[in-house]
């Protein structure tokens, strides 16, 4: 048996349904989020292993599934899904569907399910430009936020601040595919055992890999901080970057990784709990 690694509510809680058309958002928003970070760890993988791909981040994604068969309806139901998405996220930061509670470490993360949504709702708008027709090469937006932190008071505080929280929530994601309990949130009851135990490993895997790239997304913020430079700063392809050079096998590993954690998204997709408490 593997309720141990997929159960872990300490006492029932009364849940009641959202509504619909949030949650069918919702699930959108996790199938458009699996497609993104599918679309980054194949690239990745065949830059590893020596099959052509590249190194690349959401919004690179975004373009690939632009110029494939279909490609701007695809982008359409990602676009909406994304906002979904987003939506959920500020649901779960306002509402607290999860308990996370009213202390620091609650506090801490439903911020972090704000920025999220923040993030995913400006990657959806994105999204529904480029379906319909803007073309124009997207700014390094990682580097533009920075300069402008960097511009304010303090604002090397700021950067600072910023890297800090990144690299906490990468450690965080760390933590989590270790000893997080996931079925809080998934539903896994109708899986059979064996089937339960891959998916547990699989989610665990890409969980940890997204949480090695929060943690050099993080490192490049800081070092922006230190030396007062934007250029420094760097995304998802940048991290991806940074350990091709490190080694072919740590590259390959984050990257293969990155299509887990498409997978787990895929499942949140299908079997999270969205409901509130």
């Amino acid at each position: 048996m593997t309720g141990d690694l997929m159960t872990g509510v300490s006492a029932p809680v009364e849940m009641r349904d959202v509504a619909p058309w949030v949650e069918r958002l919702a699930r959108v928003g996790y199938g458009a989020k699996a497609l993104l970070y599918i679309t980054i760890g194949i690239l990745a993988a065949g830059a590893a292993f020596g099959w052509g791909g590249r190194a690349t981040d959401t919004e690179g994604a975004l373009r690939l599934v632009y110029r494939m068969t279909f490609g701007r309806v695809m982008l359409v139901v990602a676009a909406a899904g994304l906002l979904g998405y987003a939506l959920w996220r500020v649901v779960e930061a306002l509402m607290d569907p999860d308990s996370r509670g009213n202390g620091p470490k609650g506090i801490a993360l439903r911020i972090g399910f704000a920025v999220r949504g923040l993030f995913h709702g400006a990657l959806g708008i994105g999204a529904f430009r480029l379906a319909y027709g803007d073309r124009t090469d997207s700014p390094d937006r990682t580097r533009d936020w920075t300069a402008f932190l960097l511009d304010m008071p303090a604002g090397e505080l700021l950067v600072w601040l910023a890297g800090g929280s990144v690299i906490g929530y990468g450690l965080y994601q760390l933590y989590r595919s270790f000893k997080a309990k996931l079925g809080r949130q998934l539903d896994l009851s109708s899986l059979s055992g064996q089937t339960h135990v891959w998916v547990v490993g699989v989610s665990r895997f890409g969980i940890a890999a997204r949480g090695i790239v929060f943690c050099l997304i993080g490192f490049f913020l800081a070092r922006a901080a230190s030396q007062h430079d934007a250029g420094q700063a760097g995304g998802i392809q940048q991290s991806l970057a940074t350990l091709a050079r490190v080694g072919r096998w740590p590259f390959a590993a984050v990257a293969l990784g990155l299509m887990a954690y498409g997978a787990y998204e895929l499942l949140n997709a299908r079997y999270r709990r969205i409901k509130m408490t």
